[in-house]
């Protein structure tokens, strides 16, 4: 088998050691491994296959024989990528920075594979709560049409970073301490709380994070007609975002005919018995690859509409997990940038 020199950049943070944990469980074919960082975490050691590599500080130089480039995200991206793309590299980024560049395919690898091919260097990872959804959206949209979507999102705080992550675990800890808790990464309490405001704020009053998945969705779809509303709110959850998304479509499908639509589609598990209390949790999802469907119904108020519960590991399926399998794609299709 032919195997791939891989850069990871971004090495040292969570969804750059999910990338690495994530080609080890895949058996990705790695030839070489170079893992990046900022100066600050240049020299550090990693361990990958039983082999331990040096972290080395992010330069252009750095990409030189490198087959595919996976940048965790962040201001690297802005600075590197399109280095990385000149010297030969396929970048898949995990960043927002590529996404609407009509230049640069946005990819779910179960929903439009094929665009792959169309890269010119970079490949963007959409928004974690955007694949959540669209992978869920793909079926009802082939078999139905989707007319419009309603979202309202319940993030975990992971998808803030580490930190986000220590300050829910201490605010908790103060408060059953009967402590006061000073909120630092976000603008309130997330304790015990709900924050409707993901991102900074933006045109109309939505968040950067809700047109996100309004714009992403649309293009990853191919289709501009859908009309998308969403709300972003983060949760006090460690990790796995959940959605609930109300879609009206212009043919009748009835819960039945969803749930078996979702049920045979790629990377889906329905979990919907409403009489023994079956649906998706992010408990339950953490650390999965899947996207989770249940609390399947038709919407009682138009007639074609049906509501789901959408959950899945915003770190695997979300960002890590799906910048892999793009990975998978590239050498599926041999279309690499050398």
């Amino acid at each position: 088998m032919e195997r791939f020199n891989i850069a990871v950049v971004g090495a040292t943070g969570a969804v750059g050691q999910e990338l690495l944990k994530i080609l080890l469980e895949r058996d990705f074919p790695v030839a070489d491994l170079k893992l990046l960082a900022t100066e600050r975490s240049a020299g550090k050691k990693i361990e990958f296959k039983g082999k331990e590599y040096i972290v080395e500080a992010t330069t252009a130089e750095a990409f030189e024989g490198v087959d595919i480039a996976m940048f965790a995200g962040g201001s690297a991206s802005k600075d590197y990528a399109r280095e990385a793309a000149k010297r030969g590299a396929v970048v898949v980024d995990n960043s927002s920075a590529f996404r609407m560049d009509p230049e640069v395919p946005l990819v779910v690898p179960e929903v439009n594979p094929e665009d792959v091919k169309l890269h010119k260097g970079i490949i963007a990872n959409p928004n974690c709560s955007t694949i959540i959804m669209v992978v869920a959206l793909k079926p009802i949209h082939d078999a139905a049409k989707i007319k419009r979507v309603v979202v309202s999102t319940y993030q975990a705080v992971s998808g803030a970073g580490k930190e986000a992550i220590d300050e829910l675990a201490a605010q908790v800890k103060a408060l059953s301490e009967g402590k006061e808790v000073t909120p630092e990464v976000f603008g309130h309490q997330i304790a015990f709380n709900l924050i409707p405001h993901i991102d900074v704020f933006a045109d109309m009053d939505y968040t950067k994070e809700e047109w996100k998945m309004v714009n992403e969705t649309k293009k990853i779809m191919h289709d501009d007609s859908i009309e998308i509303t969403a709300t972003t709110v983060r949760v006090p959850v460690f990790r796995s975002h959940s959605e609930s998304v109300n879609i009206e479509t212009e043919k009748k499908l009835t819960a039945a005919e969803a749930r078996e639509l979702l049920a045979s589609a790629q990377g889906i598990i329905v979990r919907d018995n409403a009489e023994n209390k079956e649906y998706p949790m992010p408990l339950y999802t953490s650390d999965k690859d899947e996207v989770f469907v249940g609390r399947i119904r038709e919407d009682n108020s138009i007639t074609n509409g049906l509501n789901l519960w959408v959950v899945a590991d915003q770190i695997r399926k979300g960002a890590a997990t799906n910048a892999v399998q793009i990975a998978e794609l590239v050498v599926k299709y041999d279309c690499f940038g050398r």
